[in-house]
């Protein structure tokens, strides 16, 4: 991350790129670039934790991934359907309720044109889901199978990873901060459940994608709030919503003979 940014500033430099205030937390003034940075910066978590398991976890990378030692592609697909359908839905909910709060925020940005629109979102729905992939990497798979090296129960590796992942995205208000320490318990157990990191990259990236886009719809990409400063009904929403997910994706699981544990060697 830290090549990405010195990279980045040095082109910004060469380019004259305009740069963020003084006081905002962004790099650079175009909010689509400045988003670019940070999700390629995020994005190398997952070479970085698979190399990091192949040479001093001295196993294949592929661990990380599932109990097959690799990602199983039909399942992710499956996965990312499942997450579509449920995460829209709460999306649509969440809008609905909001029409009907009398102090309801009010989109402040300012409507992009349609080339600008559709630039932002061909680069975000590149990025995005390599970002998801990498943060499941590390706080589903990398943290929680480091506490499972010597440790016989898994949980306590998912109640650090949830709470690291939870504070990973900053502080902002309680109910955001609960929000994802929640959603991270859920994503652990699914994870487990599953055997695999499938299913969670698969809601993670529809998440992102959804809130990404609508961001670019509504001009906010300079918002530099995150799931941390989520409102009282998001979280509300969260708590129906997550273990719809998981149990669903679970029950999924169950019925596509998707296998949870790895298999034993053979003579």
């Amino acid at each position: 991350m830290i090549f990405v940014f010195a990279g980045s500033a040095v082109a910004g430099t060469l380019l004259r790129l305009e740069w963020a205030p003084a006081d905002s937390e962004r790099f650079f003034a175009h909010p689509l670039l400045d988003n670019a940075v940070l999700l390629v910066g995020l994005a190398l978590w997952t070479p970085a934790v698979l190399l990091a398991v192949r040479v001093c976890g001295k196993r294949p990378a592929g661990t990380l991934a599932s109990v097959t030692g690799r990602l199983r592609w039909g399942w992710l697909g499956w996965c990312f359907g499942l997450a579509a359908v449920v995460l829209v839905i709460q999306n649509l909910v969440l809008i609905v309720w909001s029409l009907f709060q009398e102090n309801s925020e009010t989109v402040t940005g300012e409507t992009p044109g349609w080339s600008e629109l559709l630039l932002s979102l061909l680069v975000l729905w590149a990025l995005v889901p390599f970002q998801a992939a990498a943060e499941e990497f590390v706080f589903r798979g990398w943290l929680v199978q480091l506490f499972g090296g010597f440790l016989r129960s898994p949980w306590p590796g998912v109640a650090v990873a949830s709470l690291l992942f939870a504070l990973a995205h900053g502080f902002g208000q309680m109910s955001g901060f609960l929000l994802l320490c929640y959603s991270a318990a859920w994503w652990g157990w699914l994870t487990i459940r599953t055997g695999g990191l499938e299913a969670v990259i698969a809601v993670h990236t529809v998440n992102n994608l959804i809130a990404f886009s609508l961001s670019a719809v509504f001009g906010e990409l300079a918002d530099e709030s995150t799931a941390a400063d989520a409102p009282w009904e998001a979280l509300a929403a969260e708590l129906l919503f997550a273990p719809a997910f998981c149990l669903i994706a679970a029950r999924l699981a169950d019925r596509r003979g998707i296998p949870t544990r790895t298999p034993s060697p053979t003579a």
